[in-house]
């Protein structure tokens, strides 16, 4: 970086100078130092091999490797919700079984209802975890390697140009040196070899990855799908059953009031009221209320005469 900015001040500053300048330059041009003959290609002093369809391929990689990361942060996050969920469904079928009345209709059920509710959210989390979060870890696993090896392949690049530059440039000397030619043209073909390895490799690689991301995208999304739809299905029966318990109990709470209502509101059964009791004396007979006054029946005329 310091060696660029020295050199980009000398140009500005001097350009009569251009051509000591210049002269430098093209000693640096035969230096096998790969950071000076990115120095000179950054420069404009020294050409370098482009191949846009392979710069292609790695703007689509690090896009691919960026949403995938994404991907398994939303998808981390949204595992953290479903436990927590978990707990929160938990906690509140506790709370139901610790305030369900021992006498209450459907208590082993609620009991029942809540383990089996347990379950499932267990189960759930554990397959998403294995059918969609280790499936993504795996998926982004082979980012590393190949990103590695993008990187190798620029700094081999560079030293293939840096080969061929200084290769070139003694072929174009005055003075040619055929000692120095024949190791030039040995460093060159060596370069250009180990180049053409890895560069081959993930001209393969880089566009068979970034079509394998639908095909995953796909499979890994139906899987999460499918998990949550089973998973509903599931928890919707056990809910009916818990509103099944729940309206069970209210029939017999209200049955229960009805019988207290009715006990309050029956009158009380008929007793006759107790006769006035009769005094009885020793010596006494018993007085007895005198008969009622009948009228004489008149005589007829035959018995008056």
């Amino acid at each position: 970086l310091v060696f660029t900015s020295i050199v980009m001040f000398a140009m500005c500053v001097y350009p009569r100078s251009s051509g000591t300048l210049l002269a430098n330059i093209t000693i640096l041009q035969q230096s096998k130092c790969p950071n000076m003959m990115q120095v000179l290609q950054k420069l404009g002093k020294a050409d370098e091999t482009k191949d846009e369809q392979f710069e292609q391929c790695v703007q689509n990689f690090n896009r691919q490797l960026s949403e995938g990361i994404k991907l398994q942060k939303d998808l981390r996050a949204y595992l953290v919700a479903v436990k927590a969920m978990h707990e929160a469904t938990k906690k509140l079928s506790e709370v139901l079984e610790e305030i369900y009345e021992p006498d209450w209709v459907g208590r082993q059920e609620i009991h029942a209802i809540s383990e089996n509710g347990d379950l499932l959210w267990t189960d759930y989390h554990q397959k998403l975890v294995d059918q969609a979060l280790l499936t993504l870890d795996t998926y982004l696993g082979q980012f590393p390697d190949i990103k590695t090896r993008i990187a190798k392949r620029g700094r081999k690049l560079v030293d293939y140009d840096s080969a061929r530059h200084h290769y070139e440039s003694l072929q174009g000397a005055k003075k040619k040196d055929d000692v120095k030619i024949a190791k030039a043209e040995e460093e060159f073909l060596k370069a250009q070899k180990v180049f053409e390895e890895i560069n081959v490799d993930l001209q393969e690689e880089l566009p068979s990855l970034w079509n394998s991301r639908v095909g995953f995208y796909v499979n890994t999304f139906q899987s999460i799908a499918g998990l949550a739809e089973t998973f509903h299905k599931e928890m919707s029966k056990l809910n009916q059953n818990l509103g099944s318990v729940m309206n069970q109990l209210e029939i017999q709470y209200v049955d229960r009031a009805l019988v207290k209502v009715e006990k309050s509101a029956s009158p009380p059964e008929y007793e006759s009221p107790p006769s006035s009791p009769v005094t009885k004396d020793d010596n006494h007979v018993a007085s007895t209320s005198p008969a009622p006054h009948v009228p004489s029946i008149p005589k007829s005329p035959s018995q008056v005469m």
